[in-house]
């Protein structure tokens, strides 16, 4: 069976415009100890990887990293924007760019351009798909990432139900599995429920209503209220277990992986903690489109987070030559390899080529263009909100709105 890592063709294209080789890892006069986050931990599956890859740098300088990473959610994002506005922020971070999250830190951080201005030889990349509002890079991605809608399709053999390539099927596997006892889409409404959210404006919208950024709440796009009001008819159909707006993101995932689940919306990151036996009888495809103007290919994807080098380190000189050491370290050939995660195999391999065959048809995450108050209102709040019918979408944009959600 053909086996190959799990290397998106846009990560391929990161690593040919990394540096060829890391310059001499020579190790200063004095050890110096630099300090590290980022959410490779946890689940993640190259956790275990970016460890290796800071005791080899260690190994290879003499230097002596201290690391602090934390798996990602919506506490550990607060974490390091509360560490940076008190001065507590690390030497390297692994953290969103090009978003409302990355805004807050980027006059704490140093862009691309500067650090190649001062060490011409690295020619560190200065990826566009990261440019932040004032047009410069501050970030080295190294994982663009995908989002769509995993299938067990084992399940769907079993009990001799269509695979949900169009609305309707959709909905008859959601009823049949309902019957079965078998849960049709495992989430959690109350910790993680960015995927669900973004996919039911996605296939409600064409391609121009979900890319607007409104200013105001009389500019929301029809289609987004259209999309919320579909989480509150997936949840009145069954879709999802009894206890979604009360379980966590790692018990939900656990229904899928031991098939107690027959689909989960999520991201590539997700497929690396599918077993190995189920890489056959597990595929990834777009969510099928609601709306007729929708884009039938559609899917959520792009480049969200990347490596930084912060003010304190690059204004210490005591430090400043190993953070940009390390910063390089991290971001060469092999290292964009080893953080890209496990091997994939059979089906959810060659599924999740075929989604991105469709490049195109890739939008970037409403999420990402939101602040961050009202990103977690929208999040947090509403969706299990409106999924319950305790509010109304109307009642959603209207708060969302008021928080000034697009305006930068």
């Amino acid at each position: 069976m053909r086996r190959i890592l799990i290397l998106l063709p846009a990560v391929m294209l990161l690593a040919a415009m990394l540096p060829a080789a890391m310059p001499p890892m020579a190790a200063l006069a004095e050890g110096v100890t630099l300090y590290t986050v980022s959410s490779f931990a946890g689940a993640d599956a190259s956790a275990a990887a970016y460890v290796e890859l800071l005791k080899a740098f260690e190994e290879s300088t003499g230097h002596v990293v201290v690391d602090s990473s934390a798996s990602s959610d919506e506490t550990w994002k607060t974490s390091v924007l509360y560490d940076f506005a008190a001065g507590n922020e690390p030497d390297i971070l692994f953290f969103f760019a090009a978003s409302a999250d990355s805004a807050p830190i980027l006059s704490r951080v140093v862009p691309i351009d500067e650090i190649n201005a001062a060490y011409p030889d690295l020619m560190l990349p200065e990826n566009a798909s990261v440019a932040e509002t004032d047009g410069r890079v501050y970030a080295i991605p190294v994982r663009p990432f995908w989002e769509a809608l995993f299938v067990n399709t084992d399940l769907f053999e079993r009990y001799g139900v269509a695979l949900p390539d169009t609305w309707d099927k959709l909905e008859t596997a959601i009823r049949r599995f309902t019957e079965e006892g078998v849960v049709p889409i495992s989430v959690s409404l109350s910790d993680i429920p960015h995927y669900l959210v973004e996919m039911s404006i996605l296939v409600c919208s064409s391609p121009e209503e979900y890319a607007a950024r409104p200013a105001s709440l009389e500019e929301v796009p029809a289609s987004w209220y259209e999309g919320m009001a579909l989480i509150r008819r997936l949840y009145q159909l069954g879709a999802f277990a009894d206890n979604a707006s009360a379980t966590t993101e790692e018990m939900s995932s656990q229904l899928f992986r031991t098939k107690k689940a027959a689909m989960q919306i999520d991201g590539s990151w997700f497929a690396n903690s599918i077993p190995q036996e189920s890489m056959d009888t597990t595929i990834v495809m777009p969510m099928p489109a609601y709306a007729e103007d929708a884009d039938p290919q559609a899917f959520v994807g792009g480049t969200s987070m990347g490596f930084y080098l912060t003010r304190r380190a690059w204004e210490d000189p005591a430090r400043r030559d190993a953070a940009v050491q390390l910063l390089a370290w991290l971001t060469g050939k092999d290292s964009v390899r080893a953080l890209g995660g496990m091997e994939l195999t059979g089906a959810l391999l060659e599924s999740s080529y075929a989604l991105l065959e469709h490049s195109g048809s890739m939008y970037r995450p409403l999420q990402d263009d939101m602040n961050r108050l009202a990103r977690e209102t929208w999040l947090l709040n509403c969706v299990p909100a409106v999924a319950e019918g305790s509010m109304t979408p109307e009642e959603c944009w209207q708060t969302v709105m008021a928080l000034q959600a697009f305006e930068e």
